[in-house]
């Protein structure tokens, strides 16, 4: 929502601004800079990108009209279902949520928190590290060595999207510049014609670097930003995962090991403690 209404207020306030300088919006109309900036900028971002990320960069689009799903709401899901496993292992023993691991789709625990148990990415960390522990095949500093080369690999393919994005606004700008030269270029073959045709034609060779300037800085450089903080907010919510298993394996009880996940948390989403206290409590 807030990326239509963005868009929207760009364009009506430049729109706005423009008509009351006296400016007529037929005259920014010019199909031909619209294909060589927008052709050009394709070429390139198909050029610079191999097609995984091409593919990863069409998937993020609705992700960044839908915005963060990691809210306050999901956080305490996450840390309630972690305490919900933790409180089960100190009561029954590590090999007890042996089942809700290998089958989180059909686990009680997992059924209470469908907002965690139907995302994949969040569920396989959490099954794939607590299966890791159930085999008793590695110590502590080799899991959360391990979280971390996971969690870097992950943070990179995250930032893909953001990253070409960036890249292709970075190139509009240049390639308005080349409108606008190519557009002055086709102007000087009428330089002996009326004054009007010639003010026509440089007028829609300068929208040309108007163009490339907009896309740029008025619609994708900031959906680049916008696909970067998304993925900032899914590398702090699997941080807040990581130190929640770390504190499990150095030993502390399960309300202690969520305190420390609630810690990682943003303060702008940060739960207080009694929020955590009240919502894991009566769940176990």
């Amino acid at each position: 929502m807030n990326l239509i209404l963005g868009f929207l207020v760009v364009v009506g306030c430049i729109a706005g601004g423009y008509l009351w300088a006296g400016g007529h919006l037929l005259a920014l109309f010019q199909p031909a800079e619209m294909l060589i900036i927008g052709g050009a900028g394709l070429g390139a971002f198909l050029i610079s990108n191999p097609g995984r990320t091409i593919r990863e960069c069409m998937h993020s689009l609705p992700l960044a009209l839908k915005g963060s799903h990691y809210n306050l709401a999901y956080h305490l899901d996450a840390l309630a279902l972690m305490h919900a496993l933790l409180a089960k292992v100190r009561k029954d023993g590590l090999m007890s949520i042996e089942f809700d691991i290998e089958e989180p789709g059909k686990s009680a625990i997992f059924a209470k928190y469908p907002r965690v148990a139907s995302d994949a990415r969040t569920r396989e960390f959490i099954c794939d590290y607590f299966r890791i522990i159930v085999t008793g095949n590695m110590n502590s500093y080799e899991i959360e060595n391990l979280m971390d080369i996971d969690l870097e690999t992950a943070s990179h393919a995250a930032r893909k999207p953001a990253d070409a994005f960036t890249h292709l606004a970075e190139s509009l700008p240049a390639f308005g510049i080349i409108a606008a030269v190519m557009g002055v270029v086709v102007t000087m073959a009428f330089i002996g014609g009326p004054p009007e045709e010639l003010g026509h034609k440089i007028g829609a060779a300068l929208v040309g670097t108007f163009l490339g300037i907009l896309m740029a800085y008025g619609f994708i450089g900031p959906v680049a930003k916008l696909l970067q903080n998304l993925a900032e907010e899914e590398e702090q919510f699997f941080a807040c995962l990581k130190t929640c298993i770390v504190a499990y394996l150095n030993g502390y009880p399960p309300k202690t090991v969520i305190e420390f996940g609630r810690m990682t948390i943003a303060p702008d989403l940060r739960p207080s403690f009694q929020e955590v206290e009240n919502y894991c409590v009566p769940r176990r």
